[in-house]
């Protein structure tokens, strides 16, 4: 019998992709974080202190800018799955487009319920060998999504900055002690630092090789029999993604990682125009570069934020550095509106789908039982890639 090498690194990795998209702890996530937004916007609504002007508010919508916002929304699954497969097909040329648009809405979906946007990269990978793509090829194209992210701002807020965008937010302070302009620099030169040694590791794939190397080999010697059978298979999977990672500095790989960084604008569009189209949709009015950059701000301090989602935080947060502009008793519907298009238009979708995907797996476990299968499933975790939906 002939054994797909790809299966067999597969069966390696997937425990380690599955270990934390257990359902119990996906539907966790997802109670964590609606119990979180409905303790702080009850307290903003306390804050805005007039139910009778957000009720109004809400009733004089201007209902074009929502559908508006309800499209960008969309680009979620869609920027971001075509990002996604132009990444991947590079590498693994049978990606299937619906895997990588559905990869990169349950990504989405994901970094919402879990804490550091943890589970989003796991699901992302998963969702993508459920359509076909191998685990290590599917790691490096998402891995290199990150990349294009990173590059898209490390080019594009300096680049603002040198060209004068928001002079204005100077005359806006926090607490106190720095400008919402000195602010965004700072958050920028993070993101910058974080962009340097990733591309160190992108010059030197060697480097980053050892190191995966050097993690496994310390498993292997400190942990239980059990995991050092787990991880023995990890190796060639690191080498194929090596290689896979190597592909992106050779010929057309540069058009592919240009084009993914291009991508990354409508990939973001959701999250930078967000605040904008919401005080449109309330009728005020505001500069659109200076919202865009502090949506960017936004984005930057809330990356790697404790919380689900950064529940709590992303409300508090936008409140807090939109107040130049959200008059405060209209403060509880703008962030009503854009959590709305930032977050649970795509948690609605995403929990949707995954839970169809459970229950067809639940089905397909019964019916596995009722013809007496070999084994047994996989420990409560996220059912194995099927083609079927």
């Amino acid at each position: 019998m002939v054994v797909d090498a790809a299966s067999v690194l597969d069966v390696a990795w997937l425990p380690f992709m599955t270990s934390i998209l257990a359902p119990q702890l996906l539907r966790r996530g997802v109670e964590i974080f609606a119990a979180i937004s409905v303790v702080v916007f009850a307290g903003l609504l306390l804050y805005g202190n007039n139910l009778q002007q957000f009720a109004s508010a809400m009733l004089n919508l201007r209902w074009h800018w929502v559908l508006i916002g309800v499209a960008v929304a969309s680009l979620d699954w869609f920027g971001g799955g075509l990002r996604l497969y132009l990444l991947a097909k590079h590498v693994y040329p049978k990606t299937q487009l619906k895997g990588a648009i559905l990869s990169a809405g349950l990504n989405a979906w994901a970094t919402l319920i879990t804490p550091s946007q943890a589970g989003g990269g796991p699901l992302g990978i998963y969702t993508l060998r459920r359509y076909g793509t191998p685990i290590p090829e599917g790691m490096v194209s998402t891995f290199m999504s990150f990349v294009a992210t990173i590059l898209f701002f490390s080019v594009a807020g300096p680049l603002a900055v040198f060209l004068g965008a928001g002079q204005s937010l100077k005359e806006h302070g926090i607490l106190g002690v720095a400008t919402l302009n000195d602010l965004f620099r700072l958050s920028l030169g993070g993101f910058i630092t974080v962009g340097a040694v990733l591309l160190f590791l992108m010059i030197f794939p060697g480097v980053a090789r050892r190191l995966a190397r050097g993690i496994v080999a310390w498993l292997e010697r400190r942990g239980s029999e059990k995991l050092a059978r787990r991880v023995s298979g990890l190796n060639d999977g690191i080498d194929r993604a090596h290689h896979a990672m190597v592909a992106f500095f050779k010929g057309r790989g540069w058009f592919a990682l240009a084009g993914s960084v291009l991508l990354t604008a409508p990939t973001l569009a959701n999250k930078l125009l967000a605040g904008y189209i919401v005080l449109q949709a309330l009728d005020i009015h505001a500069p659109f570069v200076d919202v865009l950059l502090l949506q960017t701000l936004i984005i930057f301090l809330l990356y790697f934020a404790p919380t689900p989602g950064g529940s709590g935080l992303a409300e508090v947060l936008s409140a807090a550095v939109m107040s130049i502009y959200v008059p405060r008793e209209l403060t509880p519907s703008y962030v009503l509106l854009w959590r709305l298009f930032v977050g649970y238009l795509t948690l609605g979708v995403g929990s949707y789908v995954f839970w169809r995907w459970l229950k067809l797996w639940e089905e397909q476990l019964a019916t596995e039982e009722a013809n007496g299968p070999d084994d047994q499933a996989n420990g409560g975790s996220v059912a194995p890639p099927s083609k079927g939906d």
